[in-house]
C-alpha cells in the first residue's frame, strides 16, 4: 500500500511539473488582477482584496490557497466630482444615467503586488510580484491597458509528509526535512474595458523553470514550470434600472493540457449585492454570492460541487475573497470597471 501510495504522489507531482501549477480561482471575475497584471491601477481607490480557498474538502492534502492583492493608480485624474457622483437612498447609482456618461479613463499609471500561497499535500509555493499597468483612452468609452509583473517564487518539499521505504531515493531527499528554492516569474497582460465589455489577455509564468528534487536543493534537471495563458470577455446588460446581468467567459490553455474553458454569470442588484453561477468544461459547477457592506469593504463566497471522481471523496470547494477600497473618497459602492 505504501509503495502504491507513493508511486501515485510521483505520478501526481510528474503531471503537475508539466501541467497546471497555477492555482485555480472560482471568483477571478471579481479580481481580475490576480491573472491579469493590466488591471492594476483601474480603480479610482486602492483596491486591496483577501482571498481563501479549500479545494475538495474531505481530501486529505488537498489544495489550499490564500493570497493577498493590492493595487492603485498614480495620476488617474476622472474622479467624479459633481454632487450626483454620491449614492442617494431610494436610486441606483449603477443605474442607466451613469452608463450613459460612462467616459474612457484618462491616461494613467498602476502599481501594485501580489503575494500567493498555495499548498498541495507535501508541496507548497509562495510567490510575490509588483505588477505595473498603463491605461489610456482609445475612444471617447473605451479603454487600453497593458501591464507587466515581476517577482519570486519559491517551491517547497516537504519530504516529512512522504514514505520511501520502498522506492530507492538520495538520502538528501529523503533526510533533509523540507528542501525549496526560489526562481524568478513574470507575468504579462492586456485589457480592453468599456462601460459594456471587457476582453482581457494575460500570460501567467513566461518563463519556464525546469525543476527536480535532489542534493538538498531544488535542482533543474527533470519538470518545469509552463507558461499558463489566460483569455477573458464579458458583456453587461442592463435588464431594467435595478438588475444588470454580466455573462463571461475565460479560456485557459496550458501546454500539453486540453484548453479550459469556464462560463459564468453574475446577476447584480444595484449597487447592493449579487449572485452568480459558473460551469468549468470537465470539471463542474459553481455557486457564487456577495455583498457591498459599504463604500469600503464587500464580500464574496463560493462553493464549487466537481462532476470528476473527486466527487466520491470530496464534499465540495470553498472560496471566501474580501474587498477593501482604501481611499474611496466618492463614495462608489461597487467597482467602476471591475464588474
Amino acid at each position: 500500500m505504501k509503495k502504491i501510495i507513493l508511486t501515485g504522489f510521483c505520478m501526481l507531482f510528474l503531471a503537475a511539473a508539466w501541467a497546471q501549477q497555477k492555482p485555480h480561482y472560482t471568483q477571478y471575475i471579481l479580481n481580475q488582477y490576480i491573472i491579469n497584471p493590466a488591471l492594476t491601477g483601474i480603480e479610482n481607490y486602492i483596491d486591496v482584496k483577501v482571498s481563501h480557498r479549500h479545494q475538495w474538502v474531505g481530501l486529505q492534502d488537498a489544495p489550499i490557497t490564500s493570497y493577498v492583492s493590492i493595487h492603485g493608480a498614480i495620476g488617474k485624474k476622472d474622479y467624479r466630482t459633481s454632487p450626483t457622483s454620491f449614492r442617494v437612498p431610494g436610486e441606483n447609482p449603477r443605474g442607466t444615467a451613469y452608463w450613459e456618461d460612462y467616459t474612457a479613463a484618462e491616461p494613467h499609471h498602476g502599481i501594485g503586488l501580489q503575494m500567493i500561497n498555495d499548498r498541495t499535500g507535501p508541496l507548497s509555493r509562495f510567490a510575490a510580484y509588483a505588477t505595473y499597468a498603463y491605461h489610456i483612452g482609445i475612444s471617447a468609452r473605451t479603454t487600453l491597458a497593458a501591464g507587466f509583473g515581476a517577482g519570486l517564487t519559491n517551491l517547497s518539499l516537504n519530504t516529512s509528509k512522504l514514505d520511501f521505504i520502498y522506492v530507492p531515493v538520495d538520502p538528501a531527499v529523503a533526510n533533509s526535512g523540507i528542501i525549496n528554492t526560489v526562481k524568478p516569474d513574470f507575468n504579462a497582460g492586456l485589457y480592453l474595458y468599456s462601460a459594456d465589455y471587457f476582453v482581457g489577455l494575460s500570460a501567467m509564468q513566461i518563463i519556464p523553470q525546469k525543476i527536480a528534487f535532489s542534493d538538498y536543493a531544488v535542482k533543474t534537471t527533470d519538470g518545469k514550470f509552463v507558461p499558463h495563458l489566460f483569455a477573458t470577455a464579458g458583456y453587461r446588460f442592463l435588464l431594467n434600472e435595478d438588475f444588470n446581468i454580466i455573462p463571461s467567459v475565460m479560456v485557459k490553455y496550458i501546454n500539453p493540457l486540453p484548453t479550459q474553458i469556464e462560463f459564468n454569470a453574475k446577476l447584480q442588484y444595484q449597487d447592493v449585492a449579487w449572485i452568480g453561477a459558473s460551469y468549468r468544461n470537465s470539471e463542474g459547477f459553481a455557486g457564487m454570492v456577495g455583498v457591498n457592506i459599504s463604500n469600503s469593504l464587500n464580500i464574496g463566497y463560493s462553493y464549487d460541487y466537481t462532476t470528476s471522481r473527486f466527487n466520491t471523496v470530496s464534499k465540495g470547494t470553498h472560496e471566501i475573497l474580501i474587498g477593501f477600497m482604501i481611499g474611496n473618497k466618492y463614495a462608489d459602492w461597487c467597482p467602476k470597471n471591475v464588474w
